[in-house]
């Protein structure tokens, strides 16, 4: 999984740089060192040609696990896991990128594996391990084919490993990015999102991840070759900031990973709201006019549609 993920960081990196162009941002490359052990890197670009901010961020992290986690791990996965001490591994790729257009989408991907074995070597199988991941769009602006694109590509690559993934995985996305405090307005269009996935052999898992973040160069490139240099105005701009702020809304109050980065210790608070847009805004009860374009987005975001 670490060499995975930090190929396909790697690979992401390349690729959004090539979309910025010859004159556009760079990513800024973070190397750091957890002293409880564990590294990482994190690549942020911000105030690009193309994103105002884009991070790819890659964690390998060996640690004792602390013990508010194994409470939570007891009540969700084993009543049954000992005391311990545990240690854990846990290895990931995430990124959001945030483009200056409103007619681009912000987007999100992230995908992880986790697991806990005993700190006296007793077993050199883990006790508990899972993946999990997804990726999922969110416009500002709703274009149909573009939503259809995004979902078709992931659905390809869950199809070919399980029929029942897409769909299983599709519905729990809508879900679970739903800021229910706004009256169920999900953060965007959806893709995929699992969780505690440890259903079958873990090899074979582990290549259903590969394909999966493999693929996000297919999802997402194509559709901000088409929208990155669309004409937009003020109004469309004031919008997305609007978005934003929903966007960030979620991130901080129902977010799981957000909870997990803060809950871990030394928790690097850099990388931790790396996903946070560079600008944002609340405007008090803000409501779109009907049958607008911002209303037809407003109308998905509460009533979720099948894509693909």
């Amino acid at each position: 999984m670490e060499a995975h993920v930090r190929k396909t960081q790697n690979d992401i990196v390349h690729a959004i740089e090539e979309l910025e162009g010859p004159s556009g941002g760079r990513f800024k490359r973070d190397s750091w060192i957890r002293k409880e052990g564990g590294e990482g890197l994190t690549c942020v670009l911000q105030d690009g040609k193309v994103f105002q901010k884009a991070g790819v961020a890659v964690s390998v992290i060996h640690s004792i696990a602390p013990d508010g986690m194994l409470t939570q791990m007891r009540a969700k996965k084993n009543p049954n896991l000992g005391k311990g001490p545990f240690k854990m591994f846990v290895g990931g790729i995430s990124l959001v990128m945030h483009p200056h257009n409103p007619n681009a989408p912000t987007v999100h991907m992230n995908y992880r594996y986790f697991e806990l074995y005993p700190v006296d070597g007793s077993s050199k199988k883990p006790v508990l391990w899972w993946f999990g991941g997804g990726s999922d769009l969110t416009p500002s602006y709703l274009f149909e084919e573009d939503a259809e694109h995004f979902h078709k590509t992931i659905k390809d690559v869950c199809d070919k490993h399980d029929p029942e993934y897409y769909p299983k995985f599709k519905k729990w996305c809508d879900g679970y990015f739903n800021n229910t405090h706004r009256g169920d307005e999900r953060r965007g269009i959806g893709g995929i999102f699992f969780d505690d996935l440890d259903d079958r052999e873990p090899e074979k898992l582990f290549e259903f991840v590969k394909d999966a973040s493999q693929a996000f160069l297919k999802q997402y490139i194509p559709i901000m070759e088409k929208r990155k240099d669309m004409p937009f105005t003020e109004e469309m701009t004031r919008w997305q900031q609007i978005r934003r702020g929903r966007y960030v809304e979620f991130n901080l109050v129902h977010d799981r990973g957000t909870k997990f980065g803060l809950a871990t210790p030394s928790a690097r608070i850099e990388s931790i709201f790396l996903s946070l847009p560079l600008t944002a805004r609340w405007e008090y009860m803000h409501a779109p006019l009907p049958g607008s374009e911002e209303f037809k987005l407003l109308e998905v975001l509460r009533k979720p549609r099948d894509w693909a």
